[in-house]
C-alpha cells in the first residue's frame, strides 16, 4: 500500500519546472522541423512527443519504489550497461561515420545515454559506503576513476568523444562534492595539464578539426567552422526580442545545421531572442538549484550523491550544449537536456529525475 506521506510530499515544484521545459521544447522542435516536413520533420516532431509521454510514464515508476533498492543494483546495473556498451562495438548500427546504436526491432536506442545515470548510481553507492572519510585522497579514489574510465574507453571506441568527456564531469563533480584533499586536486590537474598533449594526438582528425575551428572559426567557415559560424548568426540575429515563432530565416532557409538536435537552442535563441533564451536558461537554473536542495535534506549519504549526480547530468549538458552553440566550447555533439530531439536522452533524463523526485518524497523517511 502506497505510503499517503508519498503523495502528501510529491515534488510538485520539480514536476512544474519540467513540464514547462518540455512545453517550450515541443514547440521550438515544431518550428526546429517545420522547414523539413517533406523529409520527415513532421514525423520527429510526433515521435518526440511520444518520447515525452514514455519518458513521464518511466519517471512517475521511478517515483513508486524506495530509492534504496538501487544501491543494491548499482553494481549489476553497472556490469549490463558495459556489456551493451562492447555489445554496440560489434553489432551497433552506424550512422554518421559513428556505431553507438543498438536495434531492439523498431526502437534503437543508445547504451552511452545509459551509461550516464548508472555511473552516477554506481558512484553514489562508493561514495554512501565509505561515508566516514573526511577528505578523499588519490589512493582512496582509484575505484571510481577505473569505473569511470572503462566505459569512457568504450565510448571512444564507437567514437563518440562528447559522451566520454561527460562522463568524466559528472565523476569529477561527484568526487569534488564528496571532499577531496587539496593536494590530491592540484596533483590531478597537474597530470591532466601534462596529459594534454597526448590527448590531443589520441584524438581523430575530425575531432582536432572541431577543437581547431573553435580557436579559428573563419580558418575553415564552410569546412569544421561551418556549424559554429552559422549557429552565431542565428543566435546574434535573434537580437533581444527574436524574430518571432516560425520566422527564424537561419531555420526557414536550413542554414542551421541539426538544427532539431545538437543546435535546438540556436532555433529558439534566433526566433525569442535573448528574453526567450534568458528564460529557458533561468528554468534550467531553478531546476539546477532545486536539485541541490533534494541533496542537501536527503537524509542518507546514498540518496545525496545520487541527486548531487543527477544535478551534474543536467548542469554539465547545458552548459556544453549552449557553449557549443554560442562558439564559447568545442563543437561535441552532446544535446541540450530535455530540449533537443532524441528519445534515448530523453527517457534517461526523464528517469533520473523521477530518481531525483523519488528521493525528494522520501526526505522525511529513515532506512
Amino acid at each position: 500500500m502506497l505510503d499517503r506521506r508519498l503523495i502528501q510530499n510529491f515534488d510538485w515544484i520539480l514536476l512544474l519546472l519540467l513540464l514547462l521545459e518540455a512545453g517550450i521544447s515541443i514547440l521550438n522542435l515544431y518550428s526546429a522541423t517545420y522547414p523539413i516536413r517533406e523529409m520527415g520533420g513532421a514525423e520527429i516532431f510526433l515521435k518526440q512527443i511520444y518520447w515525452f509521454l514514455i519518458g513521464f510514464a518511466v519517471l512517475l515508476l521511478a517515483t513508486t519504489f524506495n530509492y534504496y533498492v538501487l544501491e543494491r543494483l548499482a553494481y549489476p546495473a553497472y556490469f549490463f550497461t558495459v556489456a551493451l556498451l562492447i555489445l554496440v562495438l560489434f553489432v551497433g548500427r552506424v550512422t554518421s561515420g559513428s556505431q553507438r546504436w543498438l536495434a531492439l526491432g523498431p526502437i534503437s536506442f543508445q547504451p552511452s545515454e545509459l551509461s550516464k545515470i548508472v555511473m552516477v548510481l554506481v558512484l553514489a553507492k562508493f561514495f554512501s559506503e565509505r561515508s566516514d572519510y573526511k577528505e578523499y585522497r588519490l589512493r582512496d579514489l582509484w575505484q571510481p576513476f577505473i569505473l569511470t574510465s572503462i566505459p569512457c574507453f568504450l565510448i571512444l571506441k564507437e567514437p563518440d568523444l562528447g559522451t566520454a568527456l561527460f562522463l568524466a564531469l559528472i565523476c569529477i563533480s561527484m568526487v569534488l562534492i564528496a571532499k577531496v584533499n587539496w593536494r590530491s586536486l592540484l596533483i590531478l590537474a597537474s597530470a591532466s595539464g601534462l596529459a594534454a598533449p597526448l590527448i590531443w594526438f589520441g584524438l581523430k582528425e575530425y575531432q582536432q578539426k572541431r577543437v581547431l575551428s573553435f580557436l579559428s572559426p573563419e580558418m575553415d567557415p564552410l569546412g569544421a567552422g561551418y556549424h559554429i559560424n552559422q549557429s552565431k548568426i542565428a543566435i546574434g540575429s535573434g537580437q533581444f526580442w527574436g524574430k518571432g515563432f516560425l520566422k527564424g530565416t537561419q531555420t526557414r532557409l536550413h542554414f542551421l545545421p541539426e538544427q532539431h538536435t545538437d543546435f535546438a537552442f540556436s532555433v529558439l535563441a534566433e526566433e525569442w531572442g535573448l528574453v526567450g533564451s534568458a528564460a529557458v536558461l533561468l528554468i534550467y537554473l531553478f531546476m539546477i538549484l532545486w536539485g541541490l536542495n533534494i541533496a542537501k535534506n536527503s537524509k542518507d549519504r546514498f540518496g545525496s550523491m545520487i541527486a548531487v549526480g543527477i544535478v551534474a547530468i543536467i548542469f554539465w549538458q547545458v552548459v556544453i550544449n549552449v557553449g557549443m552553440v554560442t562558439g564559447l566550447l568545442p563543437v561535441v555533439g552532446i544535446p541540450l537536456v530535455l530540449f533537443s530531439y532524441g528519445g534515448s536522452s530523453l527517457i534517461t533524463t526523464m528517469a533520473a529525475i523521477g530518481i531525483l523526485m523519488n528521493i525528494s518524497m522520501r526526505r522525511f523517511m529513515f532506512q
